[in-house]
Protein backbone atom coordinates (compact mmCIF):
# COMPACT_ATOMS: atom_id res chain seq x y z
CA UNK A 1 0.00 0.00 0.00
CA UNK A 2 0.60 3.38 -0.97
CA UNK A 3 -0.49 7.39 -0.08
CA UNK A 4 0.37 10.54 -2.08
CA UNK A 5 0.01 13.21 0.10
CA UNK A 6 -0.55 17.55 -1.36
CA UNK A 7 2.03 19.63 1.03
CA UNK A 8 -1.63 21.70 1.22
CA UNK A 9 -3.08 18.41 3.00
CA UNK A 10 -5.81 15.81 1.56
CA UNK A 11 -9.22 16.78 0.02
CA UNK A 12 -11.08 15.73 2.83
CA UNK A 13 -14.52 17.61 1.27
CA UNK A 14 -15.01 15.92 -1.81
CA UNK A 15 -18.66 14.68 -2.62
CA UNK A 16 -19.47 11.59 -0.84
CA UNK A 17 -18.76 8.14 -3.43
CA UNK A 18 -22.38 6.26 -3.42
CA UNK A 19 -22.27 3.68 -0.86
CA UNK A 20 -18.74 4.53 0.88
CA UNK A 21 -20.53 4.46 4.81
CA UNK A 22 -22.47 1.59 6.16
CA UNK A 23 -26.09 2.41 7.03
CA UNK A 24 -27.08 4.35 10.24
CA UNK A 25 -27.12 2.45 13.30
CA UNK A 26 -30.66 0.76 14.37
CA UNK A 27 -30.26 2.55 17.57
CA UNK A 28 -28.08 5.89 17.80
CA UNK A 29 -28.48 5.70 21.71
CA UNK A 30 -26.77 2.14 22.13
CA UNK A 31 -23.35 2.23 23.06
CA UNK A 32 -21.67 -0.85 21.79
CA UNK A 33 -19.78 -2.61 24.31
CA UNK A 34 -17.08 -3.50 21.67
CA UNK A 35 -15.56 -0.57 21.39
CA UNK A 36 -16.35 1.44 24.82
CA UNK A 37 -14.86 0.23 28.20
CA UNK A 38 -16.79 -2.13 30.32
CA UNK A 39 -18.49 -0.41 33.06
CA UNK A 40 -19.63 2.53 30.62
CA UNK A 41 -23.42 2.71 30.13
CA UNK A 42 -26.40 5.05 29.98
CA UNK A 43 -28.56 6.10 33.57
CA UNK A 44 -32.02 6.48 33.86
CA UNK A 45 -31.95 9.68 32.16
CA UNK A 46 -29.87 8.77 29.23
CA UNK A 47 -26.50 10.10 30.21
CA UNK A 48 -23.99 8.12 30.03
CA UNK A 49 -21.60 7.35 32.81
CA UNK A 50 -18.62 5.38 33.66
CA UNK A 51 -17.40 3.91 37.04
CA UNK A 52 -20.44 5.03 38.38
CA UNK A 53 -20.42 8.88 37.62
CA UNK A 54 -21.80 10.40 34.62
CA UNK A 55 -20.33 12.52 31.69
CA UNK A 56 -21.93 15.81 32.51
CA UNK A 57 -20.55 15.47 36.16
CA UNK A 58 -17.07 14.92 34.96
CA UNK A 59 -17.50 17.85 32.49
CA UNK A 60 -18.52 20.42 35.23
CA UNK A 61 -15.44 19.11 37.12
CA UNK A 62 -13.00 18.70 35.27
CA UNK A 63 -14.18 20.27 31.65
CA UNK A 64 -13.77 19.51 28.13
CA UNK A 65 -11.78 18.30 26.07
CA UNK A 66 -10.76 15.30 28.88
CA UNK A 67 -9.74 11.50 28.57
CA UNK A 68 -11.64 9.82 30.62
CA UNK A 69 -10.22 6.63 31.50
CA UNK A 70 -12.06 3.49 33.64
CA UNK A 71 -9.49 1.99 36.14
CA UNK A 72 -11.06 -1.33 36.40
CA UNK A 73 -11.49 -1.89 32.67
CA UNK A 74 -7.57 -1.04 32.95
CA UNK A 75 -7.17 -3.53 35.72
CA UNK A 76 -9.68 -6.09 34.53
CA UNK A 77 -7.63 -5.95 30.67
CA UNK A 78 -4.04 -6.00 32.37
CA UNK A 79 -5.25 -9.17 34.52
CA UNK A 80 -6.95 -10.88 31.34
CA UNK A 81 -3.53 -10.78 29.93
CA UNK A 82 -1.54 -12.10 32.72
CA UNK A 83 -3.79 -14.94 33.44
CA UNK A 84 -4.04 -16.11 29.59
CA UNK A 85 -0.29 -16.04 29.18
CA UNK A 86 0.47 -17.93 32.49
CA UNK A 87 3.61 -18.01 34.92
CA UNK A 88 5.51 -19.40 32.05
CA UNK A 89 5.70 -16.48 29.64
CA UNK A 90 5.95 -12.56 30.22
CA UNK A 91 3.51 -10.02 29.34
CA UNK A 92 5.60 -6.75 28.69
CA UNK A 93 2.98 -3.60 29.07
CA UNK A 94 4.07 -1.12 25.75
CA UNK A 95 4.47 2.32 27.42
CA UNK A 96 4.23 4.29 24.57
CA UNK A 97 0.58 3.51 24.17
CA UNK A 98 -0.29 5.36 27.08
CA UNK A 99 2.09 6.15 30.23
CA UNK A 100 1.79 8.00 34.21
CA UNK A 101 2.88 7.31 37.30
CA UNK A 102 -0.99 5.81 38.07
CA UNK A 103 -0.48 3.41 35.23
CA UNK A 104 3.24 1.98 36.06
CA UNK A 105 1.57 1.31 39.50
CA UNK A 106 -1.64 -0.42 38.25
CA UNK A 107 1.08 -2.38 36.38
CA UNK A 108 2.86 -3.35 39.17
CA UNK A 109 0.16 -4.38 41.40
CA UNK A 110 -1.49 -6.39 38.89
CA UNK A 111 1.54 -8.20 37.93
CA UNK A 112 2.48 -6.75 34.63
CA UNK A 113 6.21 -6.00 33.14
CA UNK A 114 7.27 -2.28 31.36
CA UNK A 115 8.30 -1.89 28.20
CA UNK A 116 9.95 1.71 27.37
CA UNK A 117 11.16 3.34 24.33
CA UNK A 118 12.70 6.85 26.22
CA UNK A 119 14.59 8.07 28.58
CA UNK A 120 11.22 9.97 29.87
CA UNK A 121 9.20 6.93 29.75
CA UNK A 122 12.03 5.22 31.78
CA UNK A 123 11.75 8.36 34.11
CA UNK A 124 8.24 7.78 35.08
CA UNK A 125 8.60 4.05 35.24
CA UNK A 126 11.63 4.35 37.88
CA UNK A 127 9.80 7.70 39.65
CA UNK A 128 6.68 5.32 40.02
CA UNK A 129 8.24 2.56 41.76
CA UNK A 130 8.23 -0.13 38.90
CA UNK A 131 11.12 -2.63 39.76
CA UNK A 132 13.64 -1.63 37.28
CA UNK A 133 14.06 -5.56 36.57
CA UNK A 134 10.76 -5.83 35.25
CA UNK A 135 11.43 -2.75 32.89
CA UNK A 136 12.84 -3.54 28.99
CA UNK A 137 14.26 -0.59 26.84
CA UNK A 138 14.27 -0.36 23.26
CA UNK A 139 14.31 2.40 21.25
CA UNK A 140 16.20 2.58 17.10
CA UNK A 141 18.55 5.39 18.41
CA UNK A 142 19.07 4.89 22.20
CA UNK A 143 21.41 7.79 23.46
CA UNK A 144 24.34 7.42 25.64
CA UNK A 145 22.91 8.87 28.30
CA UNK A 146 19.79 6.90 27.94
CA UNK A 147 21.53 3.35 28.15
CA UNK A 148 23.52 4.60 30.51
CA UNK A 149 20.51 5.54 32.92
CA UNK A 150 19.41 1.96 32.27
CA UNK A 151 22.32 -0.46 32.72
CA UNK A 152 22.44 1.51 36.00
CA UNK A 153 18.93 1.44 37.17
CA UNK A 154 19.50 -1.98 36.54
CA UNK A 155 16.93 -2.66 33.66
CA UNK A 156 16.01 -6.47 33.09
CA UNK A 157 16.53 -6.50 29.17
CA UNK A 158 17.82 -3.92 26.33
CA UNK A 159 16.70 -4.55 23.06
CA UNK A 160 19.48 -4.07 20.41
CA UNK A 161 18.11 -2.18 17.77
CA UNK A 162 21.58 -2.22 15.64
CA UNK A 163 25.13 -3.09 15.31
CA UNK A 164 26.25 0.47 16.99
CA UNK A 165 24.09 -0.24 19.88
CA UNK A 166 25.74 -3.83 20.64
CA UNK A 167 28.94 -2.31 20.79
CA UNK A 168 27.74 0.89 22.77
CA UNK A 169 25.16 -1.19 25.36
CA UNK A 170 28.40 -3.33 26.02
CA UNK A 171 31.30 -0.78 26.65
CA UNK A 172 28.36 1.13 28.87
CA UNK A 173 27.92 -2.02 30.95
CA UNK A 174 31.74 -2.96 31.22
CA UNK A 175 32.13 0.49 32.28
CA UNK A 176 29.58 -0.18 35.10
CA UNK A 177 31.01 -2.99 36.10
CA UNK A 178 27.43 -4.70 34.95
CA UNK A 179 26.74 -7.50 32.88
CA UNK A 180 23.70 -6.47 30.85
CA UNK A 181 20.95 -8.47 29.88
CA UNK A 182 19.71 -8.01 26.26
CA UNK A 183 17.69 -8.93 23.03
CA UNK A 184 18.14 -8.62 19.72
CA UNK A 185 15.35 -7.10 17.73
CA UNK A 186 15.38 -8.75 14.19
CA UNK A 187 12.74 -7.79 11.23
CA UNK A 188 11.80 -11.01 9.40
CA UNK A 189 10.61 -9.95 5.88
CA UNK A 190 6.71 -10.12 7.67
CA UNK A 191 4.57 -7.58 6.43
CA UNK A 192 1.45 -7.33 8.66
CA UNK A 193 -1.92 -6.50 7.37
CA UNK A 194 -2.19 -3.36 8.76
CA UNK A 195 -1.73 0.26 7.76
CA UNK A 196 1.96 1.09 5.81
CA UNK A 197 3.19 3.20 8.22
CA UNK A 198 2.43 1.06 11.30
CA UNK A 199 3.80 -2.39 9.83
CA UNK A 200 7.44 -2.74 11.26
CA UNK A 201 8.70 -6.32 9.94
CA UNK A 202 9.61 -5.74 6.52
CA UNK A 203 13.60 -4.67 5.67
CA UNK A 204 13.00 -1.30 4.37
CA UNK A 205 12.49 0.35 7.79
CA UNK A 206 14.56 2.01 9.94
CA UNK A 207 13.63 -0.86 13.20
CA UNK A 208 15.57 -4.24 13.58
CA UNK A 209 18.39 -6.00 11.87
CA UNK A 210 17.47 -7.70 9.03
CA UNK A 211 17.20 -11.78 9.22
CA UNK A 212 18.19 -11.38 5.12
CA UNK A 213 21.57 -11.09 4.40
CA UNK A 214 22.56 -13.40 7.66
CA UNK A 215 22.66 -9.82 9.36
CA UNK A 216 21.00 -10.75 12.48
CA UNK A 217 23.35 -13.83 12.68
CA UNK A 218 26.01 -11.60 12.96
CA UNK A 219 24.35 -9.61 15.12
CA UNK A 220 24.01 -12.32 17.88
CA UNK A 221 27.09 -13.65 17.17
CA UNK A 222 29.16 -10.28 18.26
CA UNK A 223 26.81 -10.05 21.33
CA UNK A 224 28.11 -14.00 22.22
CA UNK A 225 31.76 -12.69 22.10
CA UNK A 226 31.10 -9.52 24.36
CA UNK A 227 31.48 -11.01 27.96
CA UNK A 228 29.55 -7.69 29.52
CA UNK A 229 26.19 -8.57 27.36
CA UNK A 230 24.27 -11.66 28.21
CA UNK A 231 22.17 -12.41 24.98
CA UNK A 232 18.89 -14.03 26.44
CA UNK A 233 16.76 -14.13 23.06
CA UNK A 234 15.46 -12.65 19.63
CA UNK A 235 13.07 -9.97 19.62
CA UNK A 236 10.33 -9.52 16.87
CA UNK A 237 7.08 -6.70 15.97
CA UNK A 238 5.56 -7.22 12.62
CA UNK A 239 3.10 -4.28 13.57
CA UNK A 240 0.40 -2.61 15.28
CA UNK A 241 -3.22 -3.29 15.24
CA UNK A 242 -3.13 -6.49 13.83
CA UNK A 243 -6.22 -9.29 13.53
CA UNK A 244 -4.75 -12.12 11.75
CA UNK A 245 -2.14 -14.21 13.29
CA UNK A 246 -1.02 -15.70 10.22
CA UNK A 247 1.76 -12.71 9.84
CA UNK A 248 2.93 -13.72 13.44
CA UNK A 249 2.65 -17.74 12.32
CA UNK A 250 5.53 -16.42 9.77
CA UNK A 251 7.54 -14.52 11.65
CA UNK A 252 7.54 -17.48 14.63
CA UNK A 253 9.08 -19.85 12.03
CA UNK A 254 11.62 -17.61 10.72
CA UNK A 255 12.61 -16.33 14.30
CA UNK A 256 12.69 -20.18 15.28
CA UNK A 257 14.77 -21.12 12.35
CA UNK A 258 17.63 -18.09 13.42
CA UNK A 259 17.39 -19.61 16.99
CA UNK A 260 18.46 -23.45 15.37
CA UNK A 261 21.24 -21.84 13.41
CA UNK A 262 22.57 -20.51 16.69
CA UNK A 263 21.97 -23.62 18.45
CA UNK A 264 24.10 -25.49 15.36
CA UNK A 265 27.11 -22.83 14.94
CA UNK A 266 27.45 -21.51 18.92
CA UNK A 267 26.19 -24.37 20.64
CA UNK A 268 23.97 -22.14 22.58
CA UNK A 269 20.21 -22.69 23.11
CA UNK A 270 18.50 -18.74 23.07
CA UNK A 271 16.10 -19.03 26.60
CA UNK A 272 13.74 -16.69 25.17
CA UNK A 273 11.40 -15.17 22.25
CA UNK A 274 9.34 -12.13 22.24
CA UNK A 275 7.12 -11.69 19.68
CA UNK A 276 6.51 -7.95 20.17
CA UNK A 277 2.40 -6.92 20.53
CA UNK A 278 0.26 -5.01 17.79
CA UNK A 279 -3.00 -6.85 18.57
CA UNK A 280 -5.92 -4.67 17.35
CA UNK A 281 -8.91 -3.65 19.09
CA UNK A 282 -12.21 -2.29 17.89
CA UNK A 283 -12.33 1.29 16.93
CA UNK A 284 -15.97 0.74 15.50
CA UNK A 285 -18.21 -2.05 15.55
CA UNK A 286 -17.14 -3.78 12.38
CA UNK A 287 -13.82 -4.55 14.40
CA UNK A 288 -13.41 -8.15 15.77
CA UNK A 289 -10.40 -8.27 18.05
CA UNK A 290 -9.03 -11.53 19.73
CA UNK A 291 -9.61 -11.76 23.33
CA UNK A 292 -6.64 -12.34 25.43
CA UNK A 293 -6.84 -16.22 26.50
CA UNK A 294 -6.84 -16.84 22.53
CA UNK A 295 -4.28 -15.20 21.26
CA UNK A 296 -2.04 -16.88 24.10
CA UNK A 297 -3.27 -20.44 22.81
CA UNK A 298 -2.37 -19.88 19.11
CA UNK A 299 1.12 -17.68 20.00
CA UNK A 300 2.41 -20.82 22.48
CA UNK A 301 0.74 -23.47 20.01
CA UNK A 302 2.81 -21.31 17.49
CA UNK A 303 6.72 -21.18 18.72
CA UNK A 304 5.89 -24.88 20.37
CA UNK A 305 4.86 -26.11 17.12
CA UNK A 306 7.99 -24.47 15.49
CA UNK A 307 10.41 -25.60 17.90
CA UNK A 308 9.42 -29.36 17.99
CA UNK A 309 9.97 -29.07 14.45
CA UNK A 310 13.70 -27.85 14.48
CA UNK A 311 14.10 -29.90 17.61
CA UNK A 312 14.86 -27.35 20.67
CA UNK A 313 13.13 -26.32 23.62
CA UNK A 314 10.62 -23.91 23.33
CA UNK A 315 11.48 -20.97 25.14
CA UNK A 316 10.22 -18.79 27.12
CA UNK A 317 7.88 -16.02 25.35
CA UNK A 318 7.10 -12.38 25.17
CA UNK A 319 4.28 -9.98 24.40
CA UNK A 320 3.96 -6.54 24.60
CA UNK A 321 0.63 -5.76 24.89
CA UNK A 322 -0.12 -1.98 25.16
CA UNK A 323 -3.15 -0.61 22.89
CA UNK A 324 -4.53 -3.80 23.84
CA UNK A 325 -5.22 -3.01 27.43
CA UNK A 326 -5.28 0.41 27.59
CA UNK A 327 -7.51 1.49 23.90
CA UNK A 328 -10.56 0.09 25.01
CA UNK A 329 -10.40 1.49 28.74
CA UNK A 330 -10.94 5.49 27.54
CA UNK A 331 -13.10 8.09 25.81
CA UNK A 332 -12.31 11.55 24.66
CA UNK A 333 -15.10 13.75 25.94
CA UNK A 334 -16.35 17.05 23.85
CA UNK A 335 -18.38 19.54 24.17
CA UNK A 336 -20.39 20.35 20.74
CA UNK A 337 -19.34 23.89 19.48
CA UNK A 338 -20.56 24.65 15.83
CA UNK A 339 -22.61 22.87 13.70
CA UNK A 340 -22.82 23.33 9.99
CA UNK A 341 -25.09 21.14 7.60
CA UNK A 342 -23.66 21.17 4.13
CA UNK A 343 -26.37 20.05 1.75
CA UNK A 344 -25.89 17.10 0.21
CA UNK A 345 -22.95 16.09 2.09
CA UNK A 346 -22.67 15.90 5.77
CA UNK A 347 -22.98 18.30 8.37
CA UNK A 348 -19.91 19.52 10.11
CA UNK A 349 -19.54 18.93 13.89
CA UNK A 350 -16.79 20.84 15.49
CA UNK A 351 -15.87 19.96 18.89
CA UNK A 352 -13.51 21.39 21.44
CA UNK A 353 -10.48 19.66 20.54
CA UNK A 354 -9.55 18.02 17.52
CA UNK A 355 -6.16 16.81 16.12
CA UNK A 356 -3.82 18.48 18.92
CA UNK A 357 -5.43 15.63 21.18
CA UNK A 358 -5.84 12.57 18.65
CA UNK A 359 -3.71 12.46 15.68
CA UNK A 360 -4.17 9.34 14.85
CA UNK A 361 -7.25 9.91 12.28
CA UNK A 362 -5.21 12.32 10.19
CA UNK A 363 -1.95 10.68 10.74
CA UNK A 364 -3.47 7.13 10.11
CA UNK A 365 -6.89 7.50 8.22
CA UNK A 366 -7.81 5.88 11.52
CA UNK A 367 -11.34 4.99 11.93
CA UNK A 368 -13.28 5.78 14.79
CA UNK A 369 -16.77 5.77 16.43
CA UNK A 370 -18.81 8.83 18.21
CA UNK A 371 -22.00 9.06 20.33
CA UNK A 372 -24.20 11.52 22.01
CA UNK A 373 -23.63 11.18 25.85
CA UNK A 374 -25.36 14.19 27.79
CA UNK A 375 -28.97 12.88 26.72
CA UNK A 376 -30.50 10.33 24.14
CA UNK A 377 -32.19 10.90 21.24
CA UNK A 378 -35.37 10.20 18.94
CA UNK A 379 -34.45 12.22 16.14
CA UNK A 380 -33.27 10.84 12.82
CA UNK A 381 -29.67 9.59 12.18
CA UNK A 382 -27.63 12.58 9.96
CA UNK A 383 -24.09 11.90 8.85
CA UNK A 384 -21.68 14.08 10.52
CA UNK A 385 -18.10 14.42 10.32
CA UNK A 386 -16.62 15.82 13.59
CA UNK A 387 -13.99 18.43 13.15
CA UNK A 388 -11.65 19.99 15.65
CA UNK A 389 -10.81 23.66 16.27
CA UNK A 390 -7.54 24.11 14.78
CA UNK A 391 -6.28 26.14 11.64
CA UNK A 392 -6.08 22.86 9.58
CA UNK A 393 -8.26 20.96 7.21
CA UNK A 394 -7.20 17.98 7.68
CA UNK A 395 -8.36 18.10 11.65
CA UNK A 396 -10.71 15.56 11.53
CA UNK A 397 -11.54 12.87 14.98
CA UNK A 398 -14.37 10.94 13.63
CA UNK A 399 -14.47 10.98 9.01
CA UNK A 400 -18.22 9.93 9.05
CA UNK A 401 -20.14 8.71 11.56
CA UNK A 402 -24.36 8.93 12.59
CA UNK A 403 -25.60 11.30 14.86
CA UNK A 404 -29.00 12.54 15.36
CA UNK A 405 -30.31 15.29 13.60
CA UNK A 406 -31.02 17.32 16.66
CA UNK A 407 -27.67 17.68 17.90
CA UNK A 408 -26.78 21.76 19.16
CA UNK A 409 -23.95 23.04 20.67
CA UNK A 410 -23.56 22.53 23.95
CA UNK A 411 -24.21 18.96 23.69
CA UNK A 412 -21.57 16.13 25.06
CA UNK A 413 -20.09 13.96 22.35
CA UNK A 414 -17.83 11.02 23.33
CA UNK A 415 -15.18 8.94 20.98
CA UNK A 416 -14.26 5.95 22.90
CA UNK A 417 -11.03 3.27 22.32
CA UNK A 418 -8.82 6.77 22.46
CA UNK A 419 -6.68 5.32 25.31
CA UNK A 420 -3.94 4.12 23.53
CA UNK A 421 -1.72 6.81 21.50
CA UNK A 422 -4.12 10.24 22.04
CA UNK A 423 -2.65 11.23 25.10
CA UNK A 424 0.56 10.13 24.15
CA UNK A 425 1.07 11.79 20.78
CA UNK A 426 -1.21 15.29 21.85
CA UNK A 427 0.65 18.47 21.02
CA UNK A 428 0.29 21.84 21.56
CA UNK A 429 -0.90 22.65 17.45
CA UNK A 430 -2.23 26.28 18.02
CA UNK A 431 -0.92 26.48 21.23
CA UNK A 432 -4.28 24.58 22.23
CA UNK A 433 -3.43 23.30 25.85
CA UNK A 434 -3.79 19.08 26.03
CA UNK A 435 -6.66 17.96 27.79
CA UNK A 436 -6.29 16.13 31.43
CA UNK A 437 -6.84 12.09 31.54
CA UNK A 438 -9.09 11.38 34.22
CA UNK A 439 -9.40 8.10 36.04
CA UNK A 440 -12.99 6.69 37.29
CA UNK A 441 -13.45 4.41 39.39
CA UNK A 442 -16.26 3.00 41.90
CA UNK A 443 -18.11 6.41 41.37
CA UNK A 444 -14.84 8.60 41.99
CA UNK A 445 -12.78 10.68 39.21
CA UNK A 446 -9.04 11.95 40.10
CA UNK A 447 -6.63 13.63 38.00
CA UNK A 448 -4.21 11.42 37.17
CA UNK A 449 -2.42 13.47 34.12
CA UNK A 450 -3.46 17.42 34.81
CA UNK A 451 -4.50 19.50 31.50
CA UNK A 452 -1.97 22.02 30.34
CA UNK A 453 -2.21 25.79 31.59
CA UNK A 454 -1.30 29.08 29.39
CA UNK A 455 1.22 29.08 31.98
CA UNK A 456 2.64 25.65 31.34
CA UNK A 457 3.25 27.25 27.58
CA UNK A 458 4.79 30.25 29.06
CA UNK A 459 6.80 28.78 31.03
CA UNK A 460 8.81 26.79 28.37
CA UNK A 461 9.38 30.38 25.71
CA UNK A 462 12.01 31.76 27.60
CA UNK A 463 12.35 34.39 24.12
Amino acid sequence: MSRSAHPAGPRHADVLPEGHYSAPPADLNALDPKVWAQTVTRDVDGVATVGGLDVKTIAEQYGTPAYVLDEADFRARARAWRSAFGADADVFYAGKAFLSRAVVRWLHEEGLNLDVCSGGELATALSAGMPADRIAFHGNNKSVAEIHRAVEAGVGRIVLDSFQEIVRVAHIARELGRRQRVQIRITVGVEAHTHEFIATAHEDQKFGIPLAGGQAAEAVRRALQLDSLELIGIHSHIGSQIFDMSGFEVAAHRVVGLLKDVRDEHGVELPEIDLGGGLGIAYTSDDDPREPHEIAKALTEIVTRECESARLRTPRISVEPGRAIVGPTAFTLYEVGTIKPLDGLRTYVSVDGGMSDNIRTALYDAEYSVALVSRTSDAEPMLARIVGKHCESGDIVVKDAFLPSDLAPGDLVAVPATGAYCRSMASNYNHVLRPPVVAVNDGEARVIVRRETEEDLLRLDVG
